[in-house]
């Protein structure tokens, strides 16, 4: 990005529940900064910091682990989006302002997920309390004490205390248990998504999730490669600073991994364009390299009608492919994830994709797109014909599909998004499944064209789905539903496809869903519950999935509305004028939740879903009484995490209920609303004790956390002020 942009004239959010900003920053930040680092970001002492959080209601010790800064930077990004200004948000980090570029374009789109915007804010100064102000002040404090009078209570579990499990020392005889000769392919549950093998002791995949997996049946990991993060770029040396460190732990990490029975993968998303700025270092580059400008997200394409970016990729590969003995293979994704070739970001038109590039737009987007697939598997067969190479037809269009399967070579694996443009009805209204999707079981005809049509040809083929979780809601480790994905592979394997990428950056947590790989459901409910069908966990699972198949799909519901941040999304007396972002802030923006439901059938979707998913945590309370001692932190586990998704649920239909009677303003209205406040302060409340005992709720590997528990607190303090608000 063109260092840091900012939208002027676009004004942030208010949060009215705090008397000023100031407090409102040592608020979101309390737990997850170290307080030197607030009170230089606002101009105060560390004294003037820790007597603003004690004014408020703050536990008196802060204590901060440096993972939050490591892993969860994200998190803190984003609370303090609409507070601060680039220069203290970068004090708060500790951060230069390249590093935090970097982070905002690299890391798994956070820059498009907080909107492509910063707001332009007013910097925070801190300064005494007035008089109107200390009594509001005063208000929050007693509040506090109302709704978490245990609050000073140690947590049982803190922040990224999952970590620790992952790190246990594993058993030796785990590499041939329950491993499949299918591959099954799965990301880290906890890996940093943006350059996970600069830092070693980042660890992407600790050897206890290994074993973990391994234990599920998963024989295939994968992470994300930049190729000019990973080889010596003689033309882009800035580019390719530190890929010998990045090559030796990848080579590291293969090692470790083949001890478990696991090949590694890397996910290639390539020629990945570099930044205008390194043109702009870098003129003489630009005849031989640059396609496409995105100016709006400071990136290029390299453009693959010319000799040398096809020489560069393949070349590159070669390289990377020779120095990384044991790699098990990549796949690709060439259209529309970053710009790549000239064709990777053309919206269609009319079903026909148009490049602007005068040189691609005179080829066929299938013709450049296998092209790119060709290059990478001719790479990988000149050095060792074992690497796989696998072709996602991700965002390919149906218009040419199969003429791009007529020209891939015989020895790339062609692997499809199982539900690819599945019709499905829900609530009445047909739509399509893009991705994503668990509550509805594939493969899509489209799908299953495809992978008819490369069989033909001699192709091997897999399908992507989503095993453990997926943007459905994707800050719980499952979503405790393997009816549904028992169904889901069963599908798929009638027609013969096997192999499984599992997982994008959610979905890696080895759960009770992922043991259906390996088991069958009866026997997952035998090993891990001690229980048998049409006992009292077989009824309460089969609700769950009975309750989830309400949820109504739709791409932008999945993105935009509020069901993954859940009672943490703060609700507003008017609205916000701001669009929900793509898995980051989805604001009050009703009409970009709903995706293409009515907004009546929306809300009545989320109430049935949460509705029925309750029933099922009435059933799951019985069966407490048929778990045997030796299977109770089983049931403990899946207790927790059931209630955290209602949690979730729950809250998105209480928000759509909102916003519609904020603006209908009928008769009524007040009086839901107010309740509605109040059952949104329970679920925050629960959420938050849950959160405490459990540190995996809330996470998810590209987002980080979703909410910490001052979040959770916060929307409390949301909703007694709206209460006082409504009420008048």
């Amino acid at each position: 990005m063109n260092l840091l942009k900012v939208c002027h004239g676009k004004k942030p959010l208010e949060f009215p529940h705090f008397p000023t900003r100031h407090q409102a920053v040592v608020w979101r930040n309390w737990g997850t900064v170290p307080v030197e680092n607030i009170a230089r970001a606002v101009g105060a002492g560390n004294e003037d910091v820790l007597r603003t959080g004690a004014e408020m209601g703050l536990r008196n010790n802060p204590g901060v682990t440096e993972l939050w800064l490591e892993r969860g930077y994200n998190t803190i990004i984003r609370d303090n989006w609409h507070l601060l200004p680039y220069d203290q948000l970068l004090t708060l980090l500790g951060w230069t302002p390249e590093k935090l570029a970097i982070i905002l374009k690299e890391d798994d789109f956070l820059w498009l997920k907080l909107g492509a915007m910063k707001p332009e804010v007013e910097p925070v100064v801190f300064r005494a309390l007035t008089k109107e102000e200390r009594v509001r002040t005063e208000e929050i404090y007693m509040q506090i004490e109302k709704h978490f009078p245990g609050r000073d209570d140690e947590m049982r579990e803190k922040p990224f205390d999952f970590l620790k499990t992952f790190s246990m020392p594993h058993e030796e005889e785990i590499k041939t248990t329950n491993v499949s000769d299918k591959l099954n392919l799965v990301y880290s549950y906890s890996a940093l998504y943006g350059d996970p093998l600069f830092d070693p002791a980042l660890n992407p995949y600790p050897d206890g999730l290994l074993e973990s997996l391994a234990k599920k049946g998963v024989n295939g990991i994968w992470l994300q490669g930049i190729l000019y993060h990973l080889h010596p770029w003689r033309l882009g040396p800035e580019l390719c600073a530190g890929y010998e460190k990045r090559v030796d732990n990848l080579n590291k990490l293969i090692q470790r991994a083949a001890k478990f029975g696991m090949g590694v993968y890397l996910y290639i998303n390539e020629p990945r364009g570099p930044s205008l700025s390194f043109y702009e270092r870098h003129p003489e580059l630009r005849k031989d390299f640059l396609g496409i400008e995105y100016p709006e997200r400071d990136g290029t394409t390299m453009c693959t009608s010319k000799v040398t970016v096809r020489d560069y990729l393949e070349n590159g590969m070669t390289w990377l492919f020779k120095n990384t003995p044991g790699l098990a293979g990549v796949f690709t994704i060439t259209m529309s994830e970053n710009p790549t070739n000239c064709y990777s970001k053309v919206p269609p038109v009319q079903g026909r994709l148009i490049t602007e590039c005068p040189l691609c737009k005179e080829r066929h987007p299938e013709e450049v797109i296998v092209e790119v697939n060709r290059i990478i598997a001719k790479a990988a067969g000149n050095v060792d014909s074992r690497i796989r190479v696998i072709a996602w037809d991700w965002a390919w269009t149906r218009e040419w599909i199969h003429k791009a399967i007529n020209l891939l070579p015989e020895d790339i694996t062609l692997m499809c998004t199982s539900e690819a443009e599945m019709a499905v009805e829900i609530g009445g209204v047909k739509g399509k499944v893009g991705d994503y999707t668990i509550s509805q079981p594939g493969p899509g005809e489209r799908s299953i064209a495809a992978w008819e049509h490369a069989r033909k040809r001699g192709i091997k083929v897999m399908a992507k789905i989503q095993i453990s979780t997926s943007w459905e809601c994707a800050p719980v480790p499952y979503i405790p539903v393997p009816t549904l994905v028992e169904k889901h592979l069963n599908n798929l394997k009638k027609l013969g496809v096997d192999e499984f990428m599992l997982t994008w950056t959610m979905g890696g947590y080895p759960s009770i869903n992922m043991d259906i790989l390996m088991k069958s459901y009866d026997e997952m409910l035998s090993e891990n519950f001690g229980a048998a069908k049409n006992g009292w966990i077989d009824k309460a699972l089969r609700k769950f999935g009975e309750a989830f198949q309400e949820y109504p799909f739709g791409h932008g519901v999945v993105y935009f509305a509020p069901h993954n941040p859940g009672p943490m999304n703060l609700l507003f007396e008017s609205s916000s004028g701001y669009f929900a972002t793509m898995v980051g802030f989805p604001y009050d923006n009703l009409e970009r939740w709903r995706n293409h439901y009515p907004e009546d059938v929306f809300e009545s979707q989320f109430e049935k879903l949460s509705l029925k998913w309750k029933e099922g945590l009435e059933i799951l309370n019985l069966a407490s009484v048929e778990i045997p001692h030796y299977r109770k932190n089983n049931f403990d586990d899946l207790d927790r995490v059931a209630r955290a998704v209602y949690c979730h649920f729950r809250s998105a239909y209480l928000q759509i209920a909102f916003v519609r009677l904020r603006e209908k303003k009928e008769a009524d209205s007040g009086r839901r609303i107010l309740n509605i406040l109040r059952e949104e302060i329970q679920l925050a409340k629960s959420l938050c004790d849950i959160m405490k005992i459990d540190s995996r709720i809330g996470f998810e590997a590209s987002n980080h956390y979703a909410y910490t528990v001052e979040n959770l607190m916060e929307k409390v303090l949301n909703c007694e002020y709206l209460l006082s608000r409504f009420a008048l």
